[in-house]
């Protein structure tokens, strides 16, 4: 019995469920294998590398939707996907995006389409669909939070938490919104072990006229990933990037720092501890290997104890 890719149902002998094809688009039939291996997909990331504007230490790919071929194709301009194949040196970053993806959307998190296609060889990439784009040519108003800071690629660490709630405050329409939803997704992201959310990992977007956080993305277990003593958040907090606990992460940055009531906080922190025993399940139906899922479902564990979220 297979498992969809893309929504994680059983498919039985197809490689997609219809529920996924249909995500993708209404009138998708099937979907063909990506015509390239993983290792031809990096080569050809590396290749167009100076024609995208989306870079990173993934290799990324630009692509569109060939709906009539059931394909995804991939381009230098107009692509309304970026795919990520397997890295070289890195294992399974494409299973452990997706999974961390679906586990931030299960609590409200606001995320675009995302999944995982196969590649000619069977190995899986992840696709998700751009939220910068919209129709046919237009571009959508988003500024990443190192635009909005003044600083670069290269400084995009050299920043902190506390000044990253200012800028929400400076260019935000409804900033008590958006600093809730910052609070969320940094719990989030503590949890899971994303410890690399720098600035340009943050974004705002002008939606029906307003300016608010836009969905998110680039969330990743990435703990689980790199060895060595690592730093649990990217932008210091409390003057820390390690050895955080529930005192700096929902008193000092939810309470102090974003201003957030207790009733809200509490909202926020009962929404995630209801959905603790969904998440377990979906790292078990997960497309990561066995090892991975262990690691994975160690690390939240010792999060989820931390921060006092042992769901009774």
């Amino acid at each position: 019995m297979n498992r969809c890719p893309i929504t994680y149902d059983e498919c039985s002998e197809s490689l997609y469920s219809e529920k996924g094809l249909k995500l993708l688009s209404p009138a998708l039939k099937s979907l063909g294998l990506l015509n390239y291996t993983a290792e031809e997909l990096r080569a050809e990331a590396m290749q167009r590398a100076s024609k995208m504007s989306i870079q990173g230490v993934q290799p990324k790919l630009s692509a569109i939707l060939n709906i009539k071929d059931g394909l995804f194709e991939i381009v230098d301009k107009g692509g309304r996907y970026i795919l990520k194949p397997q890295h070289h040196i890195f294992p399974e970053l494409p299973q452990n995006e997706d999974l961390t993806m679906r586990l931030a959307e299960s609590i409200g998190i606001d995320i675009p389409l995302h999944g995982l296609i196969y590649s000619k060889d069977r190995s899986l990439t992840y696709f998700i669909r751009r939220f910068d784009r919209k129709g046919q040519k237009d571009k959508v108003a988003v500024e990443d939070f190192a635009q909005l800071a003044g600083m670069s690629r290269d400084t995009k660490y050299n920043y902190s938490m506390e000044k990253l709630v200012k800028l929400i405050d400076d260019y935000c329409t409804f900033p008590a919104i958006e600093k809730a939803r910052l609070f969320k997704l940094v719990l989030f992201n503590y949890l899971v072990g994303n410890e690399d959310m720098h600035l340009k990992n943050y974004s705002v977007i002008i939606h029906n006229g307003k300016v608010e956080l836009s969905p998110a993305y680039d969330l990743l277990n990435s703990s689980i990933v790199l060895r060595g003593d690592m730093e649990e958040i990217a932008l210091s907090l409390n003057g820390k990037k390690r050895n955080l606990n529930r005192e700096i992460l929902v008193n000092y940055f939810g309470k102090e720092r974003c201003n957030l009531t207790d009733k809200v906080i509490e909202k926020i922190l009962k929404t995630i501890q209801v959905e603790l025993p969904s998440w377990l399940k979906l790292i078990e139906i997960s497309f990561l290997s066995e090892e991975m899922k262990e690691k994975y479902s160690r690390l939240l564990q010792k999060r989820i104890n931390i921060l006092g979220l042992e769901h009774n």
